[in-house]
């Protein structure tokens, strides 16, 4: 065990533990979208920083391991304007259209802007025009909504093992495809469905039966 202090609240924590699942033991929340409880850490978002005494600039909590003595703010001006920040980023790539979106009430992304004060973003994007994937026939994926979290990559390599779908491109142009871009209905998809549990915003849903 060590012994670490998460915002002036003393704990000890087993060896190895994460700072962010630290801080859940401590029911201090920090937020963060790109997580997956169970699997390793992944880093993308950037939205789980911390700061760590005598360290310059801040940490990504879900890939920090907790060392003996470890002094952690999880709360404070420079941090909340960070994920402020990466929010608004977000935002700017994210396709508008918040009210008739499926996920209006249970969107991660809405209720971290909500949470973190953002209702609007500063920066000026080209809003995508994506191709929607319907050829899939119990799943629909709309890329204008993804934020690359890369979770539904994640459930589908490494819990579901088929590995159908990844990032491609660079920069502004990078998005989650199948290989070639030809869709889900033309891979090895076997609609299991569990990229559209994870997916944190609208960007994969069931097809409607209606």
């Amino acid at each position: 065990m060590v012994n670490i202090t998460i915002d002036g609240k003393k704990l000890q924590v087993a060896e190895g533990t994460s700072v962010l699942d630290a801080a859940k033991e401590a029911s201090v929340n920090i937020p963060h979208i790109c997580h997956l409880e169970g699997l390793p850490p992944e880093g993308a978002c950037g939205i789980c920083v911390v700061s760590i005494k005598g360290e310059r600039t801040p940490t990504r909590s879900c890939a920090r391991q907790v060392t003996e003595g470890m002094e952690i703010t999880t709360n404070s001006p420079i941090l909340r304007k960070i994920r402020r920040t990466i929010v608004e980023l977000m935002l700017a790539g994210h396709v508008k259209g918040c009210f008739t979106c499926e996920r209006n009430q249970n969107c991660e992304l809405l209720k971290l802007a909500f949470d973190l004060g953002v209702d609007t973003s500063r920066l000026q994007w080209k809003e995508p025009n994506y191709r929607i994937d319907d050829t899939s026939i119990s799943v629909i994926r709309d890329p204008n909504k993804c934020i690359l979290c890369g979770r539904c990559i994640r459930v589908c390599r490494e819990i579901q093992t088929v590995g159908v779908i990844d990032f491609i491109n660079r920069g502004d142009n990078t998005m989650v495809t199948t290989f070639l871009d030809r869709g889900l209905g033309n891979s090895e998809c076997v609609n299991c469905g569990q990229c559209i549990h994870v997916c944190p915003v609208g960007a994969i849903k069931e097809r409607s039966n209606i």
